[in-house]
């Protein structure tokens, strides 16, 4: 299927690895204009370069910029004034125990999951609603529905992705900008990666244990019982980047295995 996407420059933040980086690959691949994005120069120019080589596109460059620091976020926007597409991506987590979250981790956590894409999309909205087209998404997490006890503040930043994005939705109302979000569950990437082995070295256990045991114990309502690979949120947001979704606005657009027990 061609998505139309040649033409449309876009902008994938947290883009040098996981989701990130195979959302860039698709959009390339439908012969977007993509821009990565990564917090240190070294790897993005890496994997621009690797992008191409996969992608069979050249139209891919690169903007480092660590979403922990507006003075950096700003260079950013200098450097890229204008997108078609919009890819919030770029975000963190990592598991403590509720009582032993700080509120410099709160703070930090809402900064770089929920200030990045509003930034972003108050540096491009206006912009998209003026050429009237234009793609934002968010890429949020079945977390913001399924609160995760181990990680309740970066449950809370997914949340307040789905609220944002629902209410630019409602300012783009009878023009071609959409904006939605996409829910992946548990995926395969990086993080996740280094996350289970490091499970695998301190408990001595097979890996397949440990998978076993994760959904199991900390996502039993899974549907699929696995973590699901990055190029599969990948296709769901290329399709929802296209001209081909424009039916779709203000959507929470799930890629979570069943994990999410509601059908609503």
């Amino acid at each position: 299927m061609d998505l139309q996407l040649t033409g449309k420059k876009a902008l994938v933040t947290g883009s040098t690895a996981g989701i990130g980086y195979e959302i860039a690959l698709a959009l390339a691949e439908e012969g977007a204009e993509v821009i990565i994005n990564g917090r240190k120069s070294k790897d993005v120019e890496k994997m621009v370069t690797e992008l191409k080589a996969k992608s069979g596109n050249t139209a891919i460059s690169g903007v480092a910029a660590d979403f922990s620091k507006v003075e950096e976020i700003n260079a950013l926007i200098r450097a890229v004034p204008q997108v078609d597409i919009l890819i919030n991506n770029v975000g963190i987590f990592e598991q403590v125990d509720f009582g032993e979250i700080t509120d410099e981790q709160w703070q930090e956590v809402f900064d770089i999951n929920v200030m990045s894409g509003i930034r972003l999309s108050r540096a491009y909205f206006s912009k998209m609603l003026s050429q009237d087209w234009g793609r934002i998404i968010f890429i949020s997490s079945e977390s913001g529905l399924n609160i995760p006890s181990e990680m309740v503040h970066y449950g809370m930043s997914k949340t307040a992705q789905l609220s944002i994005s629902r209410g630019l939705a409602k300012l783009s109302k009878g023009t071609n900008v959409t904006v939605n979000s996409v829910l992946p569950g548990p995926t395969w990437s990086r993080a996740n990666r280094k996350a289970i082995a490091e499970q695998v070295k301190e408990e001595g256990k097979s890996e397949k244990q440990v998978l076993r045991e994760f959904f199991e114990e900390r996502r039993p309502s899974s549907l699929i019982q696995r973590f699901a690979e990055p190029r599969e949120v990948a296709t769901m947001v290329a399709y929802i980047a296209s001209p081909l979704s424009s039916a779709t606005n203000g959507a929470a657009l799930r890629v979570d295995g069943g994990i999410v027990n509601s059908i609503l």
